[in-house]
């Protein structure tokens, strides 16, 4: 029967394809080679004068000026990169300019440890000698980083942190207790990287004199161990991972000054049950901020440390009734008088203004929209450059504010996603944009939002799109049953018949401050929704509540209650489509990959009279398997909320399963433990539930490498020719 239907479909997908008279979009196309990907400049850098840039041409690094686009000078070749006594030049994957712009770091030899971190192998290059020397000869190096004078080369190996002076040659090791599992220095513990987004645990002093570093105890973090397979006995890989309600690292915060070799321990508070999220030196000399924050994340307060001695002042203080979110809106003046910030306690994430003293001088910016970035200050000129979703919530636009909240402007003018990277002097921007039917095109522009020059507009994708037949993205909105308005988009078959009945197949992500639904190019899976438009596949996306840049009670309303509303919003999506004139009803799947593949999960379970088919994709399954920061900031700890975490998991539902359900999991995955899948896998046999499920060996939660992801997309491609 299901070969029977199988020859069908093609003979479908065939009709469509030959009807359109387009080429084919096969998996091959998205999985192999780079026909589909959209091109940019190749390490295009600023200088320090604001006036020229750096791109890479081949093997060649070329320095332009902004403002006329002339070739100005030749910065460096990649094959003089060469060892001494060496003939082949070093594999460079990145480099990074010193603040004088007379060296470079180059790295080679990567390899990823988790989703932000790796070791490597760092090399100084002089750019005038072209001499090639490696900042350390004992093993492979993390977080490396120039010195701000560019004399030294910080950098972690075995859980120490090191400094390498260029000039002699030499390195000093700072730290000597430093051991896997136990004490890590300079680099972040594994929750702090997944969830605070940063690898490197460790900040130059702006004089390059002393180094603020992170030092992690997890030596009370309790182990998660995952089987590596391929050896006649596979290893067991142990690290340590905090799970909701269970113990954290004890973090504390060193400064260690250059000049008299001495170490200092910040003053963070004698609470050890806390998060330490961010350090910055401020533009004090001397004086490095820090973020401290409770174990709720509710409270965020900002010290001033004085490296000297260890002394610490509280300079702001926020509390919030549900969580914090932690970001790198946070800016110093240099006249060391005030500095920026932004929250979100008027409603929406505002920029504001406070004295060097923690005094509120003002709020900046208001309205019922969110700042996303703050792009830079300029000093000169009393001008703050931010990001905002002003326009829409589904587009970013860049604006420009006075110091004082007056002459607001809007500098990018198309609709659509303006993403920016600024000049030294803010004098220039680069402009990457795109929309939803549009590759992106990259732009030199002067601030007051003249186009200079083009610098790639993608034009032979957008040719190549158009050869396939692509359908072009569109954007809706619906109600809710509760009376909430949602976005959503939708790309439709090639040759719709608004006549006829198509299948719908949804996507959801849905994480709390999340967004999939914008108007630009190159979402995750476009090209698979467009090769599944011309096998004559609706793909519908909806932003539930929980999902961000709609203010701050859209988004927190999830909170201590994760996937619940969520979930009934993707059912209620599937309703509101399942009235559609086109939509055949009877034929909904969703699918999703972590956040998305728990409300996968949930939509063949909790939503089984509405869903046929679901594949669910690296799904947590129980808040109370996954990690600490993450879960406690919407769910608070276990103990607290046994209600909120057992009450909405799709395991509870699994009793309800009727419909076709592809589970997918990596064995390696250190974010989603393997555990979630087979404990839902559990479940469902209890329940005597038939269903489909695959695991990938070895494979963390990205599911990358070799043939990996053109595996997974051919077997859900098959899943949904068969089931939907």
């Amino acid at each position: 029967m299901k070969q029977i239907r199988l020859l069908f479909s093609l003979v479908l997908i065939t009709g469509f394809c030959y009807s359109q008279g387009s080429k084919t979009l096969t998996l091959a196309d998205i999985f192999t080679g780079k026909t589909l990907s959209a091109k940019s400049p190749a390490d295009l850098k600023s200088m320090k004068d604001g006036e020229h840039y750096c791109v890479k041409e081949g093997d060649t690094v070329f320095e332009y000026d902004y403002l006329n686009g002339l070739k100005t000078r030749w910065l460096f070749c990649f094959k003089d990169i060469v060892l001494p006594g060496k003939t082949e030049a070093l594999a460079v994957d990145e480099f990074i300019f010193s603040d004088d712009e007379s060296k470079i770091l180059v790295r080679t030899d990567k390899e990823m440890i988790y989703r932000r971190s790796f070791n490597a192998n760092y090399y100084v290059f002089e750019l005038k000698t072209k001499k090639l020397t490696p900042i350390s000869q004992k093993g492979k190096q993390e977080v490396a980083s120039f010195s701000p004078d560019g004399n030294n080369v910080a950098f972690v190996r075995g859980n120490n942190i090191f400094i390498s002076n260029i000039a002699t040659n030499t390195e000093d090791q700072l730290t000597n207790d430093g051991l896997f599992n136990n004490i890590i220095y300079g680099k972040s513990d594994w929750v702090y990287e997944e969830e605070f987004s940063f690898a490197k645990a460790y900040a130059w002093s702006p004089d390059g004199t002393k180094i603020a570093f992170y030092r992690f105890d997890e030596s009370n973090v309790k182990e998660y161990g995952m089987t590596k397979w391929g050896d006649l006995y596979p290893e067991i890989y142990k690290y340590k991972y905090p799970k909701a309600g269970e113990d954290v690292s004890i973090v504390s915060v060193l400064v260690y000054d250059l000049l008299n070799k001495s170490t200092k321990t910040m003053d963070i508070g004698k609470e050890t049950n806390q998060f330490i999220p961010r350090i910055k030196w401020t533009t004090i000399p001397g004086i490095i901020s820090i973020y401290r924050m409770n174990r709720h994340q509710n409270k965020l307060e900002m010290l001033f440390s004085d490296a000297a001695n260890g002394n610490s002042t509280v300079i702001y203080s926020e509390e919030n009734k549900c969580y914090i979110d932690i970001n790198d809106n946070l800016f110093f003046a240099p006249n060391k008088k005030f500095f920026l910030l932004t929250s979100e306690k008027d409603g929406y994430n505002h920029i504001y203004l406070y004295g060097i003293d923690g005094k509120l001088m003002r709020q900046i910016t208001y309205g019922n929209y969110e700042v996303d970035e703050i792009k830079g200050f300029d000093d000169e000129k009393r001008i703050i450059y931010f990001t905002s979703s002003e326009s829409s919530p589904l587009e970013r636009d860049l604006f420009s504010i006075n110091l004082d909240g007056t002459r607001k402007k809007r500098i990018t003018k198309e609709n659509g996603w303006n993403s920016i990277e600024f000049s030294a002097n803010f004098n220039y921007f680069v402009l990457h944009y795109s929309n939803a039917n549009t590759p992106t095109v990259h732009s030199v522009c002067s601030t007051k939002a003249k186009v200079l020059r083009v610098l790639e507009d993608n034009k032979s994708l957008k040719e190549l799109a158009d050869s396939y037949g692509f359908s072009k993205l569109e954007f809706f909105t619906f109600k809710t049953p509760e009376g909430e308005s949602l976005n959503g988009y939708m790309i439709k078959p090639v040759n719709f018949d608004p006549a006829r009945k198509y299948p719908v197949f949804m996507n959801v992500y849905g994480g709390p401050g999340s967004q999939s639904v914008t108007n630009r190019w190159g979402r995750t899976d476009f090209y698979w929704y467009q090769m599944l438009a011309q096998k004559g596949y609706i793909s519908v996306c909806v932003d539930n509540r929980g999902t961000g840049f709609r203010g701050e009670a859209f988004k927190k309303c999830t909170y201590k209650q994760l996937l619940k509303l969520e979930s009934d919003d993707q059912i209620s999506a599937a309703k509101y489509l399942a009235t559609l004139p086109y939509v055949d009803g009877t034929r909904i799947g969703i699918w999703g990959w972590s956040y998305g593949g728990s409300m996968a999960a949930l939509g063949i379970t909790k939503g089984a009279d509405v869903f046929k088919a679901a594949i669910a994709v690296a799904p947590v399954t129980n808040w109370r398997f996954y990690n600490a920061i993450y879960t406690e900031r919407f769910m608070t700890l276990p103990k607290e909320n046994e209600s909120g975490y057992d009450d909405n998991t799709p395991m509870i539902f699994a009793k309800n399963l009727k419909g076709k359900f592809l589970l997918v999991h990596g064995t390696s995955d250190d974010n989603v433990h393997l555990q979630n899948s087979v404990e839902l896998e559990n479940a469902l046999l209890k329940e005597n539930k038939q269903f489909d499920m695959f695991f990938y060996p070895n494979k963390n939660h990205s599911l990358l490498g070799g043939t990996t992801r053109y595996n997974l997309y051919q077997k859900m491609t098959d899943f949904l020719l068969l089931n939907l």
